[in-house]
């Protein structure tokens, strides 16, 4: 932890901060994957409203 001191005395703490790094394009399995899980939520989501249509 990286501590400094001001002229009255008072520490500050400042946390560490993280290695930075850029995140990588999506592999095109990667990209397959999102499109299957895209589409398991438009399904859950549209059974739920049409259960919630039904109900009421």
């Amino acid at each position: 932890m990286h501590t400094t001191t001001d002229e009255r005395g008072i520490l500050n703490n400042f946390a560490r901060e993280p290695k930075l790094y850029y995140a990588e394009y999506p592999s095109l399995e990667q990209q397959r994957q999102y499109k299957w899980l895209g589409a398991a939520a438009v399904v859950v989501v549209a059974a739920v409203v049409l259960v919630a249509f039904t109900v009421s």
